[in-house]
């Protein structure tokens, strides 16, 4: 790991510092601080000239404060002579604006593509965009990574019976085949209207659920309103119990409170992109490292290798 650099802002120090333990190598130290008026302050404070750096911040809430972090590293990183620098997003913020869906709207998740490169980064290392068009949106390599082994070999492990993959929307749908093809369960697919941005109010249900244990997939959970709104409609055909595997948990609002309060979820399996806090906070959320994976990835882009083949 030769001219491996790697450092990371105030957004998730410690999956960092896992993701530094798995790769064998030490965090770059860093200060990352705030002026009196609270400007961002960055110094880097060893010599990475030449070095081939990964700056690990997911743009995860306080999702301004945390890409305002991102694009600085990446200039001071850029001023400092580093030979390649890779920008990693395990949770890549503004994704769910990624199209004009309404009469004078921005597309934001293309505005802050266009941020992060003008900035300097050479490269970007991501997981489970909400819309895998997001790629395009770069004018630099890409990396997409899925948490789906993680969280497939999660629910293999506890042996449910009858399960079904159920889409909470129709863009899920080629998320959630992957995950039934991969725990060889049925698939189902909730019809909803969406009429804010937190609250939906389901149509249909597609497939065949009465009687089966439910396992919902989705990219994020946000307030919990669409997903708690699904398992009711889900309750009223005939589910046993539900279980929700989640890329990303960011669990605003009274996501919490609604995840403890329905009876019929079971668990909620979310990874560890976004820093949940204190995990006893709700016996209900499971959080799984994908520090491996992402540590995986960043030594094969190092060394000019395969990424794809994570997933093969």
């Amino acid at each position: 790991m030769n001219g491996l650099a790697v450092f990371c802002g105030n957004a998730n120090p410690q999956l960092a510092k896992e993701i530094a333990q798995n790769l064998g190598v030490h965090l770059t130290e860093v200060f990352v601080g705030r002026f009196s008026e609270g400007e961002i302050r960055v110094q880097i404070k060893e010599n990475i000239r030449g070095r081939d750096v990964f700056i690990i911040q997911p743009t995860c809430p306080p999702v301004n404060e945390n890409l305002m972090e991102l694009l600085i590293l990446i200039d001071a990183a850029r001023r400092a002579s580093a030979d390649r620098i890779t920008a990693v997003l395990p949770y890549y913020g503004y994704a769910r604006q990624d199209r004009k869906d309404q009469p004078r709207v921005p597309v934001t998740a293309k505005l802050v593509a266009n941020l992060i490169v003008s900035a300097g980064a050479n490269r970007v290392l991501t997981m489970d965009l909400h819309a895998s068009q997001i790629q395009g949106f770069f004018d630099i390599p890409v990396d997409h990574l899925y948490a789906i082994n993680a969280l497939c070999d999660y629910f293999t492990s506890k042996n449910l019976k009858n399960a079904v993959v159920v889409s909470p929307d129709v863009g899920g749908i080629k998320m959630a085949r992957a995950y039934a093809k991969k725990m060889s369960a049925e698939l189902a697919i909730v019809d909803k209207r969406r009429d804010s941005p937190e609250k939906i109010e389901v149509m249909h249900i597609l497939g065949n659920v009465k009687g089966k244990t439910a396992i919902l997939v989705d990219d994020l959970i946000a307030t919990g309103g669409s997903m708690i709104e699904a398992i009711e409609a889900l309750r009223k055909m005939g589910i046993v119990e539900a279980y929700a595997a989640v890329s990303h948990g960011i669990l605003s609002g009274d996501a919490l409170t609604k995840i403890k309060k329905c009876d019929i979820l079971k668990e909620v399996v979310i990874t560890d992109s976004i820093p949940l806090g204190d995990p006893k906070a709700n016996p209900k959320v499971k959080v799984l490292t994908v520090a491996p994976l992402l540590a995986e990835a960043i030594k094969r882009i190092h060394n000019s290798e395969s990424v794809s083949g994570l997933f093969n």
